[in-house]
């Protein structure tokens, strides 16, 4: 057979049944991701004779005597295709996974295509961006700010600096090499919701040709951990083991083939015999919580960090401030109902995995795709009892994240089999494993009462929660914390109550998800405020302004926290509710709509800490170079959250320089240092003030330099253009690069950030929805949000992290949902049953700054990459009940939840 592939032709002999996908991979053609392997998301995307295909189902021998080309053959060698430029320069992409894909999609569509965009990228599909800057590419529009003077960054749109790799192909995520010898994992998982594993039988699995190794629960370490990473490990309970002897949902992994292919290792798998004791499953969180329920963690104890093991109560919490039962009963008005909030998966494109191997000084290497690969490597050094300087944990560009890579769901697995084996290793999850065997968005149930006074004046907010953590408590006590903190402190009420409790269930685990519990709670609260302030006939806005939080105001929530660093270090607020009335009553042009349309406007408001409670830590260095440009060292990843660019913006500023002379290493544990990890709103506010901490020091040490070659007071030097300045005199980085030399002594500081004090980002959402009376149809007709980010330190990338995080956020409202049976089975484990939006399904959010400068965060910058998503469902439930005149309780809000009610009332 020959292959024609980027002009280039190829006589390998693809194997019986191999893709197109992975034929081309083994060319070494990395930049055709893997996102799905069903045909659904389109990373995968080639040119097959200039149409875009799914090489994913594309049989390899197809392409014979065809032209196939990749994204890395789309350009030249005297650069970029036009397509290629113009997503650089619209910077249409984020973590860049699916952006391969993406433009080669965009640069085979004809005229005819590019007036229907919403059926020409319908089979591609961006998790981060919101689409609004893809749809910038295709228009041919730039983003980006020229020539940005040395020492002027911080504040400016500029590119992320993988831009050029990310869309020629180049840029490398975790499995985006090639290993000699390469062993590939396969996890034999449980069918069954609750059992005791009896007896396994390897004897078939070990039988199959190219089978190294059948790891069972009697080959991995006993010592129980948590699959959440924290920096202190006393947030998580420790319920979990690498392999366990009993298995508590459908899809826990049982035992892990390691063989000299996947094939070998699923057939394998295959034929591992397992004899399980079946015991009794607990699916709903009211039933396990029950008295009398089987208990799914017999054998653990409070001093696991379990709340009641006894009750399946992996956390509880109850407080009062107040009298709120008092303040009901003496209230001018109430409200009070029930919500329920749902399974939600992270969908990141690229899915968990990584690749592992011992090298000759014995030292473990996990490449693995994480947010935490400082954390996961002490974790991995407690489990197999390593020095710490004997592993080393790192990830190349992450396809994604958002909470879900917070968790060690394949690091423990790696390392048991490079252990074990001696070979290096590859372990990468399939997307149904990725939705039956990792986590999800916790659901709630979220029970509210609240009461205000003649005046709008709240008086009383009482919330009950019941999250279902699923069969582990990984992330189950601070998400459920954190939804009754943050979404009633930015709220003045004199009484306030919460319980709440984290509760077992034999489902697939809960974690992580950005967010962290807010968007749960917040839907409650925020429709209690709009029906007590439609009760009362004040505006939703009015009411708003009437009790929320302000500067010198207690942020308080019940029980009180034993942490008090939370400050006002900007507040924007105000602000924020200000620019979306304003543009929500805009005259704006309205799409003539039937009387059957029912139009209605909503509103939420959501406050989030900047960092997580008890410590969050980053060290940073950076150097001067013999060029005189700086390497600048941090231990945070980049999935998209825009963090190289905000770190290497806040370096050149600081130090007169520009950011093409900052070259940046990030999240390897072999660089030294610490951090604590890309979550928790952190990525800029924490991290960032150690890079900020460490320019500041070399700029210090690099005007003493100079200071002292000229005999002057330091305190009369400046950095300017690259260059210490001290009057009329004038010593260049480059000069001061060649006096390190010769003093031999590198000029090089430090910087640390410990997360305290911490600040609060606020974010207002702003709705105008067209609902069908007689069908439950419903459009977004307005899509308005404004964000108090302190001072921006890329409005561009700011402006993306808002889109990406309103369009994520109205996926789960809207559509997505993860489906349990009965037994405790998902039954939608694929994209194609699972509705991630699309280029048509997401409006054009229009994003507002408020005007604040953080007295706390680095220059004056707080965090954004999280806290966009929070308000959002709330605001559209708010909108829908303006419209309707109904308050529909539990999303997502799909036309066939909608009917019902709206048949009762309209007929």
């Amino acid at each position: 057979m020959s292959f024609e592939v980027n002009g280039t032709s190829f006589a390998q002999e693809p194997r019986a049944g191999q893709c197109l996908r992975t034929f081309l991979r083994e060319l070494g053609l990395f930049g055709v991701k893997k996102g799905c392997d069903a045909g659904d998301c389109g990373a995968c995307t080639v040119l097959l004779d200039g149409e875009p295909v799914h090489s994913c189902l594309i049989p390899a021998f197809r392409a014979e005597g065809r032209a196939v080309t990749t994204i890395e053959g789309l350009g030249s060698d005297h650069g970029a295709h036009p397509m290629q430029q113009a997503f650089l320069d619209a910077q249409g992409f984020q973590c860049g996974f699916c952006t391969a894909g993406m433009i080669l999609t965009c640069a085979s569509l004809n005229q005819a295509q590019l007036t229907d965009l919403g059926a020409a990228l319908k089979g591609n599909i961006c998790r981060c961006t919101g689409y609004r800057a893809i749809e910038d590419a295709l228009l041919g529009k730039s983003n980006v700010e020229e020539g940005v003077e040395a020492g002027a960054a911080f504040g400016r749109s500029l590119p992320a600096p993988a831009g050029p790799d990310v869309v020629r192909g180049k840029a490398s995520y975790t499995f985006d090499t090639a290993i000699d010898g390469l062993l590939h994992i396969k996890l034999a998982r449980s069918p069954h919701a609750h059992a005791r594993i009896i007896a396994i039988d390897k004897s078939a699995a070990l039988r199959v040709p190219g089978v190294h190794a059948v790891l069972t629960h009697e080959d991995a370490p006993s010592v129980l951990i948590s699959t959440a990473r924290h920096e202190k490990d006393w947030m998580d309970p420790e319920d979990t083991r690498v392999l366990d002897e009993v298995v508590r949902f459908i899809g826990q992994r049982v035992a892990a083939v390691v063989a000299e292919s996947e094939a070998a290792a699923e057939e394998a798998c295959r034929r591992i015999k397992v004899e399980y004791e079946i015991l009794p499953a607990l699916i709903d969180p009211e039933q396990a919580m029950a008295p009398g329920a089987p208990i799914i963690h017999p054998d653990r104890t409070t001093a696991n960090r379990i709340a009641d093991p006894q009750r399946n109560l992996a956390a509880e919490t109850h407080g009062e401030f107040g009298d709120v039962a008092a303040a009901l009963a003496t209230s001018a008005v109430t409200y009070e109902a029930t919500f329920h909030s749902h399974r939600v998966q992270h969908a990141a494109l690229e899915t968990h995995g990584g690749l592992a191997w011992l090298d000759e000084a014995g030292v473990l290497n996990v490449r693995t795709s994480t947010q935490v690969p400082f954390l996961t490597r002490r974790a991995l050094s407690d489990i197999f009892q390593l020095p710490m300087d004997k592993v080393r944990v790192f990830c190349e560009r992450v396809g994604g994240g958002f909470g879900g890579k917070q968790e060690m769901f394949v690091e423990d697995i790696l390392a048991l089999a490079v252990l074990k084996t001696g070979r290096p290793v590859k372990l990468e999850l399939t997307r149904e494993e990725q939705f039956i065997a990792t986590s999800t968005r916790h659901p709630m149930r979220v029970h509210i009462k609240a009461g205000a006074d003649a005046g709008g004046k709240l008086t009383a907010l009482q919330l009950d929660v019941l999250s279902n953590t699923g069969a582990y408590g990984n992330h189950a006590g601070p998400v459920m914390f954190h939804s009754l903190a943050e979404s009633i402190a930015v709220y003045n009420c004199p009484n306030k109550r919460v319980d709440g409790y984290a509760v077992y269930t034999n489902t697939v685990p809960s974690g992580a998800f950005r967010g962290y519990g807010l968007p749960q709670t917040l839907i409650a609260i925020e429709a209690a405020i709009d029906e007590l302030a439609r009760q009362l006939g004040i505006g939703p806005y009015e009411m708003r302004r009437r009790n929320i939080v302000k500067p010198g105001d207690p942020m308080l929530s019940p029980p009180p926290s034993e942490f008090h660093d939370v400050l006002y270090g900007s507040y924007g607020l105000d602000q924020c509710l200000d620019l979306v009335e304003r543009a929500m009553q805009a005259d704006r042009p309205q799409p003539a709509l039937p009387p059957e349309w029912l139009i209605g406007d909503g509103v939420a408001l959501t406050m989030i800490d900047t960092v997580p409670p008890a410590g969050h830590i980053a060290d940073a260095m950076v150097a001067l170079n013999d060029d005189g440009g700086f390497d600048l060292t941090v231990g945070t990843a980049e999935f998209g959250n825009g963090t190289s660019t905000v770190h290497r913006q806040i370096a050149a500023t600081i130090l007169a320089t520009t950011v093409d002379r900052i070259r940046l290493r990030q999240s390897d544990t072999a660089h030294g240092g610490h951090d604590t990890g890309a979550y928790g709103s952190a990525g800029t506010f924490v991290a960032g003030k150690a890079t900020q901490a460490a320019a500041m020091q070399l700029a210090t040490e690099l005007k003493t330099a100079a200071a002292e070659a000229w005999l002057c007071d330091v305190g009369g030097c400046t950095l300017e253009g690259e260059t210490v300045v001290s009057g009329v005199r004038r010593m260049s980085f480059l000069e001061l690069a060649k006096l390190a030399r010769e003093r031999g002594q590198p000029f090089a500081a430090n910087g640390n950030s410990g997360g305290t004090p911490r600040s609060v980002g606020f974010n207002v959402q702003g709705f105008r929805v067209a609902v069908n009376k007689a069908t439950g149809e419903l459009k977004i007709l307005r899509s308005v949000q404004a964000a108090d980010a302190g001072i921006v330190a890329n409005p561009m990338q700011c402006r993306g992290q808002v889109e990406g995080g309103v369009a994520q956020a109205l996926g789960a409202a809207l559509y997505e949902e993860m489906v349990i049976d009965a037994e405790g089975r998902v039954t939608n484990p694929k994209f194609r049953d699972y509705h991630l939006p699309t280029f048509a399904d997401v409006p054009r959010t229009e994003v507002l700054f408020a005007e604040t400068s953080d007295t706390i965060g680095p220059l004056g910058a707080k965090s954004m990459s999280e806290s966009p998503y929070n308000p959002v469902a709330a605001a559209l439930g708010n909108a829908i009940a303006d419209a309707t005149g109904i308050r529909f309780t539990a999303p997502p809000f799909k036309p066939d939840r909608l009917f019902p009610a709206l048949h009762d009332k309209f007929g």
